[in-house]
């Protein structure tokens, strides 16, 4: 008994020691290290060495040495702001978040993936002696960073012929990996290339996949896609196993590329922050013009930031004090509410439309009646006997030689539902036939419940009803009205309701593009996703600073904003693909589709600069200390605290009216100089729109005018829904059009 007494008292005596080296040494913990960011805001020095170094020592004060400090590095952020990504365990992470001087700590958040005929839709046609394709030399002079999957360089659209030298402020590199020689892959139209791995040393388990490449090459063909979209060279007669044939192009065709991998094969699934943002702080320094991101937040939530710095807002902020746009998708979660992105005001914000393309098949029935139905199908003539499923998901006949039609509620099963119908085709008809949701490359057709009622009275009235379906067909034009794609996020903004989400659509279904040259396609595909939107715009955004080298990249958002169709480029209307269909409203499409000839000659523009984006700060919170840390620029709030709702922002969006409320907004000339601009308003319904002053009087010495709005509401109980209109200014030929989003709350 005494032996165990004195064993236990030892013990004791031990593991008390044990607890007080654990206090010296700061970390005792046997919890598993993780990958946070740390965002300590601007740089205190431009030597980067001396950023870095600055990383060490404040990493220090959370290990129990400095080789332990280091080691925990995973990325520092060293180029346009200071950061670092590093292993981390909890109360590491809570001791840093701690610091004054350090903005943000963020764990390792995952990010997901989100043409023949789009740019001629849009009016910008290269034969066009005038048009913005030929004022701006088609972006020859700027480099467009793409941040995806990589890219496959013998793709169709990334030839450099008939290019010129390489711009001389791009000061990137083309990095050797596997499969990816920069000497042999990279020219004067792919200028950069990169990629990002160090996420996996945060998990043993972790691999790239087995067909993926430790490269810049891309074996998702993502950021291909992507890539080609934004600034595709010129490719004759391409196609998509014969669909959507014609000429394939990028916005931008001359613009040069620069890709950043964050997304392999083993996480199709997505990225994480710290590989996202080390790709932003590298490409401010490589000297990219535009930056185009087609990833969004894995949600829910699917908003940014609803702590300061858990996603790529920050990193997307410092690109765009540098003067570098940032276009980011608007998810691909809708048509729910609240499920866009991007929402921070620097960040632009895209969803997706339809074009006025179809891709159909005729149906028809033993009695010779032919309907149309959607169908990306193009593999000859198929004919069978016709049924009726009632319940796909019960019914597992076995069904050769048949072709089903059943019924669907929720479009997200479609895919599905062709897998286990099987047999010789499938008819599916569901609310819409708008082929937004699911590509079908076998017998698989589309319709609504209207023609799917009249099917299924041909099959009910004759004892042996068969049909027959086409080969897959192309159709430019009407009778398609355009759609907000019922994928494309929704506002309103859920962090800030006053700022507007989305802030405009671009075509993003269907969109004919590059894909991998390494026969295991066509060599083309047709995709969709606010994913395909996203370059789009980027490119545009491209086109209009080659035009415009001095405008901010608030001002070129604002530019695309104002300028925006509210119908589709023939004047019809644009309808929002939800259950059931309704007309397109601001916070389906934003500011409207973009119009890109208009946005090259704005008139006005709604600019916002540093003190701007801290007024911002200010507005919704962020105390001076972070602010100033963010900004590299000391900051003091005014008291009492700025309105959001009058941060400068090319909308209007007032969730909680009670009574009345006056607006404040600044506008700059960016037209001929002796302007004159008349305000034009389309209040919403039950709201009264009063503007001071009326008029907008420019010259020489007047470029900048200010403006107030003030609101009033008639609704004496609390709304449930907004209602939308537009504030215009005019000066005959320009129109700068703002919406209008109101919702009463006595």
């Amino acid at each position: 008994m005494g032996f165990v007494k004195g064993s236990s008292k030892a013990f004791l005596i031990i593991g008390f020691l044990f607890l007080l080296d654990c206090v010296f040494a700061q970390e005792c913990s046997t919890e598993k290290p993780k990958v946070y960011v740390v965002h300590l805001g601007a740089k205190q020095h431009d030597d980067p060495e001396l950023v870095i170094a600055s990383h060490h020592k404040m990493l220090e004060s959370v290990f129990d040495s400095a080789e332990a400090a280091r080691e925990s590095i995973v990325y520092n952020y060293r180029h346009g702001f200071s950061g670092f990504a590093a292993r981390l365990t909890s109360s590491q992470a809570k001791k840093l978040k701690d610091r004054p001087d350090v903005f943000s700590v963020a764990s390792n958040r995952k990010h997901t993936m989100q043409t023949t005929r789009a740019f001629d839709y849009l009016g910008v046609a290269p034969n066009m002696p005038n048009g913005i394709l030929h004022d701006s030399d088609m972006g020859s002079e700027l480099v467009v960073g793409i941040l995806d999957s990589g890219i496959w360089p013998e793709s169709a659209g990334f030839s450099d012929e008939g290019l010129g030298p390489i711009p001389k402020h791009w000061k990137g590199k083309c990095v050797a990996g596997e499969n990816f020689d920069p000497a042999k892959d990279c020219n004067k139209k792919l200028v950069g290339a990169r990629y990002y791995t160090n996420r996996y040393t945060e998990n043993s388990g972790d691999n790239i996949g087995k067909d993926e490449f430790l490269s810049p090459r891309g074996y998702l063909s993502h950021g291909t896609l992507c890539a080609s979209i934004a600034a595709g060279a010129f490719v004759p007669n391409a196609s998509y196993m014969g669909l959507a044939r014609g000429l394939m192009r990028g916005a931008a065709p001359k613009a040069r590329i620069a890709v950043y991998k964050v997304i392999f094969d083993s996480e199709r699934t997505g990225t994480h922050i710290s590989d996202c943002t080390m790709a932003i702080d590298d490409a401010i320094n490589d000297g990219i013009d535009v930056l185009s991101i087609s990833i969004a937040p894995a949600g829910p939530p699917y908003h940014t930031y609803t702590t300061p710095g858990e996603d790529i807002e920050l990193g997307s902020f410092h690109a765009v004090l540098k003067g570098i746009p940032v276009v980011l998708g608007s998810s691909n979660s809708g048509p729910r509410a609240s499920t866009t992105t991007g929402l921070a005001p620097w960040m632009f914000s895209v969803g997706a439309s339809s074009i006025d393309r179809t891709y159909y098949v005729d149906i028809t029935l033993g009695n010779n009646l032919t309907i149309h139905g959607q169908a990306l199908y193009n593999r000859g003539e198929v004919s069978g006997e016709l049924i009726y499923v009632e319940d796909w998901q019960t019914d597992s006949s076995y069904r050769e030689g048949q072709i089903s039609l059943t019924f669907l509620e929720d479009a997200t099963t479609m895919a599905s539902t062709v897998t286990t119908l099987a047999g010789v085709g499938t008819i599916i008809a569901r609310s819409s036939d708008y082929m937004t949701d699911v590509f079908l490359n076998w017998p698989g057709v589309l319709v609504d419940y209207e023609v799917g009622i009249k099917i299924l009275q041909y099959i009910r009235s004759t004892s042996s009803p068969t049909v027959k379906l086409s080969r897959g067909k192309t159709f430019v034009g009407r009778p398609k009205s355009t759609v907000v794609a019922g994928f494309s996020g929704r506002g309103p903004n859920p962090t800030d309701p006053a700022i507007l989400k989305p802030d405009i659509v671009a075509p993003g279904v269907l969109i004919l593009s590059a894909d991998l040259a390494d026969g295991s396609t066509t060599g083309f595909s047709l995709n969709q996703g606010t994913s395909m939107s996203t370059p789009l715009v980027a490119g545009i955004v491209v086109l209009l600073k080659a035009l415009h080298p001095d405008w901010s990249p608030a001002a070129l958002k604002s530019a695309i904003m104002t300028t925006a169709w509210k119908t589709d480029p023939s004047g019809q209307p644009i309808f929002s693909e939800t259950i059931p269909r309704k007309l397109a409203d601001p916070f389906d499409y934003g500011a409207g589709l973009i119009n890109p000839e208009r946005a090259r000659d704005p008139g006005l523009v709604y600019d916002m600069n540093l003190d701007d984006y801290i007024y911002y700060f200010c507005a919704i919170g962020y105390n001076e200390t972070s602010i100033t840390l963010l900004t590299g620029k000391n900051t003091k709030c005014p008291s009492p605290l700025p309105s959001i709702l009058d941060v400068n922002y090319p909308a209007i969006t007032i969730p909680d009216l009670k009574d009345e409320v006056t607006v404040s907004r600044t506008v700059t000339n960016v037209g001929p100089v002796d302007s004159v601009y008349r305000a034009v308003i389309e209040p919403p319904r039950g709201v009264k729109i009063a503007v001071e002053p009326e008029t907008l009087v420019f010259n020489s010495s007047k470029k900048i005018l200010g403006f107030k709005v003030r609101v009033t509401t008639s609704y004496k109980s609390n709304m449930a829904v907004y209602f939308f209109g537009s504030f215009t200014w005019t000066d005959g030929t320009r129109n700068v059009t703002i919406p209008l989003s109101v919702r009463t709350r006595v």
